[in-house]
């Protein structure tokens, strides 16, 4: 039995630890809630004014050439006929955008950062994060469980589809077959001749990576099934209002996605915007969610997304290695950013849109609507910026 004088220290020891902790979170900034954002200049950030605007003038060069009518780009972009019918909302596109955060703080910013656009593929990024909720409050108790122990809605019935798991949806190895909301398996990024796409043979789950639309669309109605609620509305809760983001956000799903949840008619909302939907955002918000996974889950003194859940999305795919879960994309061995450290990460949707997360230098980057081909290039010139 522990004498008493022990416990007394032990429990001084733990009080301690905790105070520590709480003075660490308390240094460490992070934005309150509402358009206020404390600034730094580039020199108090660690910048050469002159490097950094340099930079900034060549993100601004980069502007994407798609075309601001997103009905066209998405048209052409996606799924072939007869499966490109956009089926959620649209909007125009705002004009190339970012915003620049060293420490938490924000040091430049240009374009339009407080207009809500289509963010495309970064959607998954936030849908990952409500998998990681379902997972922290042991909705889903292990990642490598099959969805069937937890979703009875025909989905996951089939012989292909019966022993797909958490994990392969969310690193994009499920190979689920299937029509989802009028829309096959095959028919996102359809490989073959036009017509015979779906006559092509699948692997076992968790053999293949394919990024694929239709699937991730499954993982949202899936954790629909489990958390028997809206979405938006668990992200709002646990992850979107505590980073004090703006009520400007808007996370879609399609025409024909209401679901019966409850006894209510749902929506069940999609993972990105190849037939429209998704997550609708202002740059600004982006940043909040980016500087939320640069500080590993946590925002000041509360722990939004478990650590475990931040290594998971971080963990590189054995079949493609630079993708983490759900368009976490890991720079592993330097491979997709060899300007940037082996150790940063991006959220991405096409456009493009980027949140640039670096652990290393405690910097969050928001693009929006660049050339995608000119991101290293942009990288490198805001590291080279830094004094």
């Amino acid at each position: 039995m522990m004498s008493l004088p022990r416990l007394r220290a032990l429990l001084l020891v733990g009080l301690l630890l905790s105070w520590a902790s709480l003075a660490q979170a308390q240094d460490v900034y992070v934005p309150s809630y509402g358009p206020a954002w404390e600034t730094r200049s580039a020199e108090e950030a660690g910048f050469d004014a002159e490097r950094l605007a340099t930079a900034v003038e060549r993100a601004q060069a980069a502007a994407s050439d798609i075309p601001t009518d997103l009905d066209l780009y998405i048209a052409q972009a996606f799924a072939g006929e007869p499966h490109n019918e956009i089926i959620g909302p649209t909007k125009e596109r705002g004009p190339v955008t970012g915003l620049i955060l060293r420490d938490g703080y924000l040091v430049a910013e240009w374009g339009e950062p407080h207009r809500v656009d289509m963010t495309f593929s970064v959607t998954k990024s936030f849908l990952s994060a409500t998998a990681g909720i379902a997972v922290d409050r042991g909705l889903i108790r292990d990642v490598n469980d099959p969805v069937r122990a937890y979703v009875q809605d025909g989905g996951f019935d089939s012989a292909q589809n019966r022993d797909i798991t958490w994990h392969h949806l969310l690193n994009m190895t499920s190979e689920w077959e299937g029509t989802l909301f009028g829309k096959p398996d095959w028919a996102d990024r359809p490989t073959g001749q036009r017509g015979r796409y779906h006559e092509r043979e699948l692997e076992a789950p968790g053999s293949r990576w394919k990024y694929n639309d239709v699937r991730v669309n499954r993982l949202a109605l899936s954790l629909l099934r489990v958390f028997r609620e809206p979405l938006p509305r668990v992200l709002r809760e646990e992850v979107m209002d505590p980073i004090g983001a703006s009520r400007t956000w808007q996370w879609h799903g399609y025409e024909n996605s209401w679901v019966e949840e409850e006894g209510l008619h749902v929506q069940s909302v999609s993972g990105g915007g190849h037939w429209g939907g998704g997550m609708f955002i202002s740059g600004r918000d982006l940043a909040r969610f980016g500087l939320l996974t640069l500080r590993r889950g946590q925002w000041g003194e509360r722990q939004l997304l478990s650590e475990d859940w931040i290594e998971r999305s971080l963990t590189p795919t054995e079949q493609r290695p630079t993708y983490g879960y759900m368009n976490w994309f890991v720079n592993t061995e330097q491979e997709l950013l060899p300007s940037a450290p082996a150790s940063a990460f991006y959220h991405a949707g096409a456009g493009a849109n980027i949140v640039y997360v670096d652990p290393e230098h405690d910097l969050v980057v928001v693009l929006r609507w660049i050339d995608n081909s000119q991101l290293d290039d942009i990288i490198a010139a805001v590291l080279e910026a830094m004094e």
